[in-house]
């Protein structure tokens, strides 16, 4: 379907914003336009403007702007074609079809709608009638209210093969088993697909009912049972209760994403309104991007069973290809063997809240159920582990998100099983003490390894540009380390046009490829303008430091751990560096301005900060020699 810019200008042109907006919205005259309280954020005071003249709105609150057609798809949660009918349909226009047969799946559509309809209605006067009577049982059992069965629209299918069929005969057999309510086998009459069930109303995001769900009463299987796929219903892309959930969020910032209906219509009933439930299978990619268009990080409340816990696992790892910058998926840890209705239903409601008010991270999550997949407790299942986390991180294909992720992973990783080793140590291996030294890492009381202002970023010039030839030196002969500094080193803006390149490419090879060794980055480097000068580097003898200088084969393995925390600390002491300055700078203006103890004391930890970053730039120069 090719809907013309001309012909959307038309729609827009016939339709009074501030009439639509204030169906749901109570708008006020002001001046030329109309103003109200936003209802894409809280506020008390309007800040939400509609201009009928123009046709569009905006909050000058939080930002939200669009026109009539936005409206429908932000706030009524519709989609844009499902907008532009609503729209076209009252402001009286013909939405242009494509072809004839695009025109016959749109009438087979529209009939299937009014099958649905008709169905309904029929299941929810059967759920009010004598034989309904154990379905109104069951759900006072559960605790559901009259004024909760009305909004989800409780029916009854009875038991009988042929009650619905005859009932519905109106709109043709074939119309019945196209909408999923009758089963057609070969040779035999079609009979109904649902009999003894309490019915679900499964509906789209404009309201109209696209498919059910029948829970059955007694005994048999399946406890719960879905239409089929239909023109109107694809289970991978619906998602039960979107249609009331939508417009909740918008209100809460939230979605809650449970196992089944039954579950979304008690969080309902209990005030948690935004929340929605995919329907007999795992949370699938589709939903998963659906529910993006909403909220940034979803929250899952999958049941503290091992099912449950499993189903969540699923998700997660769905989600971990598909993610994108500020998109994730965040968990709570339901009670074991409870689900959210039945966490309700014995703690209460604020239960429920002081949960979701704490949810657990996908990282969290992912770290979790591999961690505690196993027992690790030999040197195979502690790699079996970090195997594990790294065919994850490889699944992600945006390679930022994946560079912190395996550095999270690595640092999990050696937090549970690594003690780090202290080198200045008395205690240090009898064979290698002249190497390990007495020297300390840099550990001022006064100042933190962190810029100390508000830049983003820390421009290295002069003698800092220096030690920053000497770490980018440091990087090519020890790639592994890039992935670990990674955050401290894209603060890095180094005066030197060459170096901020040469920088740019170690980032971005490490991000393309997890393990490097020297031979493999200078092959990825020979690709680029930045080949000569990694070599430069790598032959400049002035560049005294442990990480940049050539490693004996016979070199203690202590010698490459001395050398890989050398390195981190240069990073760590220039990254901090220029904001000492600074702040020195700034304590001896104030002594100049108003001397006192105050202001005379920090002067003097600020410069003994300063003496401590070089002296141990100088201990960082000097070689223990290698026995």
């Amino acid at each position: 379907m090719t809907l013309s810019p001309q012909w959307l200008d038309e729609l827009r042109s016939r339709t009074t914003l501030s009439s639509l907006i204030g169906r749901t919205v109570k708008v006020q005259k002001a001046g030329r336009e109309f103003k109200a309280c936003c209802p894409f954020h809280n506020e008390k005071t309007p800040s939400f403007t509609i201009n009928d003249e123009k046709g569009f709105y905006h909050c000058f609150g939080c930002g939200a702007h669009g026109d009539a057609i936005r409206w429908m798809t932000d706030q009524r949660g519709l989609s844009f074609m499902d907008a532009v009918k609503d729209l076209a349909a009252e402001a009286q226009m013909e939405v242009p079809e494509p072809d004839p047969r695009a025109a016959q799946r749109q009438e087979t559509r529209a009939t299937l709608h009014d099958v649905m309809a008709a169905a309904q209605d029929w299941f929810v006067a059967q759920f009010n009638g004598v034989e309904g009577a154990a379905a109104r049982e069951y759900l006072k059992n559960r605790g559901i209210t009259e004024s909760t069965i009305r909004k989800f629209g409780f029916g009854y299918a009875p038991d009988s093969r042929g009650r619905l069929k005859d009932a519905l005969s109106v709109h043709g057999r074939d119309q019945l088993v196209g909408a999923g309510l009758l089963i057609k086998v070969d040779g035999r009459d079609p009979y109904d697909r649902f009999r003894g069930r309490l019915m679900i109303p499964i509906r789209d995001p404009r309201g109209r009912v696209i498919a059910f769900g029948g829970r059955i009463l007694g005994e048999g299987e399946p406890k719960y049972l879905n239409s089929p796929d239909t023109p109107l219903f694809d289970k991978g892309r619906t998602l039960y209760n979107l249609d009331k959930a939508s417009p909740a969020s918008r209100q809460t910032g939230r979605i809650l994403v449970v196992e089944g209906y039954m579950d979304a219509i008690a969080l309902s009933q209990a005030g948690f309104e935004d929340v929605v439930a995919p329907l007999g299978t795992a949370l699938t990619e589709h939903q998963i991007e659906r529910i993006w268009k909403m909220v940034d990080a979803p929250i899952l409340c999958f049941d503290g069973d091992n099912a449950g816990q499993k189903a969540a696992m699923r998700a997660a790892l769905r989600a971990l290809p598909i993610l994108r910058p500020s998109h994730s998926l965040n968990f709570i840890a339901m009670p074991t063997g409870q689900d959210p209705d039945d966490l309700i239903r014995s703690e209460g409601s604020q239960a429920f809240a002081s949960l979701i008010n704490q949810p657990q991270t996908l990282g969290d999550k992912v770290w979790q159920v591999e961690y505690e997949a196993q027992p690790l407790n030999t040197p195979e299942t502690k790699a079996g582990l970090k195997k594990r986390l790294s065919d994850h991180v490889r699944d992600i294909a945006d390679q930022d998100i994946a560079q912190h992720y395996r550095q999270d992973f690595q640092e999990r990783y050696e937090d549970a099983f690594f003690t780090k080793r202290d080198n200045r140590s008395a205690n240090s291996q009898q064979g290698h003490r002249q190497f390990a030294g007495t020297r300390g890492k840099f550990n001022s009381r006064y100042v933190s390894f962190k810029p100390m202002n508000d830049t983003t970023s820390v421009l290295l010039d002069g003698y800092d540009l220096r030690i920053a030839k000497a770490i980018l030196g440091g990087l090519i002969r020890h790639p592994s380390q890039i992935s670990k500094h990674f955050e401290a080193l894209t603060l890095f803006r180094l005066a030197d046009p060459q170096m901020q390149a040469l920088l740019s490419e170690l980032i971005r090879a490490a991000m393309r490829k997890e393990m490097l060794d020297m031979q493999g980055l200078l092959t990825i480097l020979a690709e680029t303008d930045c080949y000569n000068v990694a070599k430069g580097l790598l032959r400049a003898d002035a560049l005294n430091f442990t990480f940049n200088r050539k490693l004996p084969d016979a070199a203690p393995s202590d010698y490459l751990e001395r050398a890989h925390n050398d390195l981190a600390e240069a990073i760590k002491v220039i990254t901090a560096r220029p904001g000492l300055e600074a702040a020195l700078a700034e304590a001896t203006r104030r002594v100049q301005d108003h001397l006192d103890e105050e202001s005379y004391a920090e002067q003097q930890r600020l410069r003994q900060a300063k003496q401590e970053f070089h002296e141990r730039l100088v201990e960082l120069t000097q070689i223990d020699d290698v026995v």
